[in-house]
C-alpha cells in the first residue's frame, strides 16, 4: 500500500512552583523556557536538527511538532523525543530562574488540562490525496474519532461540581470540543479543522488536521491512536463500503460517551437507533480487518494494531481493565489512582488524586509517575531507549525531514545563514536559489546536493555520521551527557504506586 507522511503536534503545560516565595506565572517561564531558543536560531519559532518545530504557542504554551513520518515507530520516537527536548529546556530555565533569585522547580506536563480547566491540545496531520471526497470522510471519520476516545483517551479525574461527584473520565479533550468541523483551532475547537494548508503540493495532497486527539504517555497508546486512524483513512481514500455510523450530535455524543467509563453509553445515529461506542468501533475494527485481507498490510505491525484494539474493546465492555492496564493510558491511570485512592481510603475527588492525576504526565524522566512506572517495568513500551536517543538529534531517513536535517546541519557547521520551514530551504547569501521541497515522501533531491555545493568543498566531507554527531553538540538542543550516552539516572522507587 501506499506510504502516508503522518505527524503530531504537541503543547505542554507548564507551571513554576517557588519555594520560598511565589512561583513565576507562566508567560515569565516560557519566556526562560525559550531562552536557550533565541539565543540558538534568533527565534521562538524554529526548526531543529532532528527535523521538527519547536515554538511558543498562543497562551505560553511551548509546543513541539514532529518531522515528517512515514512510519509509525519513526512518529511515536519523535514525539517521545519531543519530551525530552522540552525537559532539557525546563531544566535549563529551573537553573536560570534560581540564579536569577526564583527558586523553585519548573514543571512540564504532556496533558490537555490544567487546574483551571484551561485546555490544551494534540493535534495529528495526515497527508490524504486531494481526491479524498471529503463529505464522505467526514461522514465516517467523525463517528470514529468521537468514538476512539474509549481506546486512546489520556483519562482523566474530573473534579466534583453542583451537577456530579467526582468521576473517571476517557478523554481529556472531549469537553473541550465545540464543533464537528470548522476552519478554526481556537474560537471553535473543532474535531476536525478543514484549513486547508497541506505543505506540500497542493494539488496532489491535502492536509487531515485532527485536533480532538488526547496527548499520551504510554507509546502503546499512541501506536494504536495512528494506526487504527490511518487504517480508517486508507479504508475511506480506497471508497470500500464502511458502513453509516454518521452521528445525530456529535459534540454532544463525545461528552457522553466519555463521561461513562462503563463504554455502555449510547448515542443516536443519524439513520435511526443508538449504538454504544463499542459497537462503533467492534464494526469498524471487523471491516479494517476486511481491508487488510483483501488489499494487504500497509505497516509491518498492523497485526499487533488490530490485536490491542480488540483487546481494548473486550476489556471496555466486560468492565474488566485488568488486560489493558499496561498497555493504554486511561486504563494504566485508572488502575493507579483506584490503588492510591482504596490504599488510604481517599475519595475519588481527593486532592491527593487530583495531584497524582497531573503528575502521572510529568514528563521528568525520574519524577514523572508515568516515566518511573515504565522504568520499572510496569507499562508497555515499544521503543528501545535507544532509538529514541537517536530522534533527539537525527531526522526520520525515509522522508523530506532527511533533507531539511541535512540542509541545517550543513548550514550550520559551515556557519551560513539560512531560513528554512516545512517546504522552503534558502541560503540568506543566495536568495534566488531558494529550493522549495513539496513532496513530503522523497528523501532524496539532487537540487538539495546542488545547493549545498555552493557552500564550497567542506561539504563533500560533512558525512552523514559527522552531520549527526555535530547536531548531537548542538547545545540548547542536547541533552545532559548521562542521557546522550544512553546511562538512565539512578531511579527510586515510584512514589505513592
Amino acid at each position: 500500500m501506499d506510504r502516508r507522511v503522518i505527524g503530531v503536534e504537541t503543547e505542554f503545560g507548564i507551571t513554576h512552583h517557588g519555594r520560598t516565595r511565589r512561583g513565576l506565572p507562566p508567560d515569565e517561564v516560557a519566556r526562560y523556557l525559550f531562552r536557550p531558543v533565541l539565543r540558538w536560531g534568533r527565534s521562538s519559532n524554529v526548526f531543529i536538527p532532528n527535523a521538527s518545530r519547536l515554538y511558543l504557542d498562543v497562551g505560553s504554551h511551548p509546543e513541539y511538532a514532529t518531522a515528517e513520518c512515514d512510519d509509525l515507530l519513526d512518529l511515536i520516537a519523535s514525539d517521545r523525543a519531543g519530551e525530552l527536548i522540552m525537559h532539557d529546556l525546563a531544566q535549563r530555565a529551573e537553573a536560570a530562574m534560581t540564579e536569577d533569585g526564583f527558586d523553585g522547580s519548573v514543571y512540564l506536563f504532556k496533558n490537555n488540562v490544567d487546574s483551571q480547566g484551561n485546555s490544551y491540545g494534540s493535534h495529528e496531520n495526515y497527508l490524504i490525496p486531494r481526491t479524498t471526497h471529503f463529505r464522505r470522510l467526514s461522514t465516517i471519520l467523525l463517528p470514529f474519532l468521537v468514538t476512539r476516545q474509549i481506546m486512546v483517551g489520556a483519562g482523566r479525574l474530573v473534579p466534583a461540581t453542583d451537577e456530579s461527584p467526582a468521576h473517571y473520565a476517557f478523554s481529556q479533550r472531549a469537553d473541550h470540543m465545540w464543533e464537528g468541523i470548522s476552519s478554526a483551532t481556537t474560537r471553535s475547537r473543532p474535531i476536525i479543522n478543514t484549513r486547508d494548508e497541506p505543505h506540500s503540493d497542493a494539488a496532489v495532497h491535502r492536509r487531515l488536521h485532527v485536533i480532538v486527539g488526547d496527548s499520551n504517555m504510554s507509546e502503546t497508546t499512541s501506536l494504536l491512536r495512528y494506526g487504527a486512524t490511518d487504517l480508517v483513512l486508507r479504508m475511506v481514500e480506497s471508497g470500500v463500503p464502511v458502513g453509516d455510523f454518521e452521528l445525530e450530535n456529535p459534540i454532544g455524543a463525545i461528552r457522553h460517551i466519555s463521561h461513562d467509563i462503563t463504554g455502555k453509553a449510547t448515542v443516536k445515529i443519524r439513520n435511526g437507533g443508538l449504538q454504544t461506542a463499542v459497537e462503533i468501533q467492534a464494526r469498524l475494527l471487523d471491516r479494517a480487518r476486511r481491508f487488510v485481507r483483501e488489499n494487504g498490510a500497509h505497516h509491518a505491525g498492523v497485526e499487533q494494531i488490530f490485536e490491542l484494539w480488540e483487546r481494548t474493546l473486550q476489556a471496555v465492555s466486560s468492565g474488566d481493565h485488568t488486560p489493558i492496564e499496561r498497555d493504554i493510558d486511561w486504563a494504566i491511570k485508572k488502575r493507579l489512582l483506584t490503588d492510591v485512592a482504596e490504599r488510604g481510603s481517599l475519595p475519588m475527588g481527593h486532592p491527593k488524586l487530583e495531584q497524582l492525576d497531573m503528575a502521572y504526565h510529568d514528563v521528568h524522566p525520574t519524577r514523572g509517575v508515568f516515566n518511573l512506572m515504565a522504568a520499572h517495568g510496569r507499562v508497555s513500551t515499544q521503543l528501545a531507549p535507544e532509538r529514541i536517543q537517536r530522534a533527539i538529534v537525527d531526522p526520520p531517513a525515509t522522508t523530506r525531514a532527511a533533507l531539511r536535517g541535512r540542509f541545517l546541519s550543513t548550514a550550520r557547521a559551515l556557519g551560513a545563514e539560512h531560513t528554512v520551514d516545512w517546504v522552503h530551504h534558502k541560503l540568506v547569501d543566495r536568495p534566488l536559489e531558494a529550493l522549495m521541497l513539496k513532496d513530503p515522501l522523497s528523501a532524496e533531491d539532487p537540487r538539495m546536493d546542488a545547493l549545498l555545493d555552493r557552500l564550497g568543498d567542506q561539504v563533500a566531507s560533512l558525512s552523514e555520521q559527522t552531520l549527526s554527531e555535530r547536531r548531537a553538540q548542538e547545545l540548547p538542543l542536547a541533552l545532559s551527557e548521562r542521557y546522550k550516552l544512553g546511562r538512565a539516572p539512578e531511579l527510586a522507587e515510584p512514589p505513592l504506586i
